[in-house]
């Protein structure tokens, strides 16, 4: 189908196979298989699980080997309730080590008020900062 012709398609780009499962994911930070782990988009649900050290699927797998080793991981999230209930959730992440931010902003104020999604296109920017252990600013525009 579509999702596996566009993993194929991922596949073929970078040159390796995807990651899918979970042990395939805890080898990442401790075999020192990457530098720096992006989350994009990094939705309510992950970010809910990753603050309070949830690790049942391959994504947040994927964060808790990288935390282990202390390199960074950069979120971009995307969520309609970043300024309801998943507030708190990203405000334990913005005060925990090794967590990078893209920058976010209300993307339909009116319509969506909780509403925050990453500027996806300084993700690059944020990704050379945070390997250099600096917050891209200001995270939030």
């Amino acid at each position: 189908g579509k999702a596996a012709d566009r993993v194929a398609e991922l596949e073929e780009i970078c040159g390796r196979k995807a990651i899918r499962t979970i042990p395939d994911a805890e080898p990442l930070g401790p075999k020192n298989m990457l530098d720096l782990l992006v989350v994009a988009p990094c939705t309510a649900n992950t970010a809910a699980k990753l603050a309070y050290g949830i690790t049942d699927n391959t994504a947040t797998m994927a964060v808790k080997s990288m935390l282990r080793r202390q390199k960074p991981v950069v979120l971009a999230v995307a969520t309609n309730d970043a300024l309801g209930a998943s507030a708190k959730n990203i405000g334990l992440l913005l005060n925990t080590r090794h967590y990078y931010f893209v920058p976010l902003r209300q993307d339909a104020p009116r319509e969506k008020p909780t509403s925050l999604v990453a500027d996806f296109s300084r993700l690059p920017e944020t990704v050379a900062l945070a390997r250099e252990g600096k917050q891209i600013q200001p995270i939030f525009g």
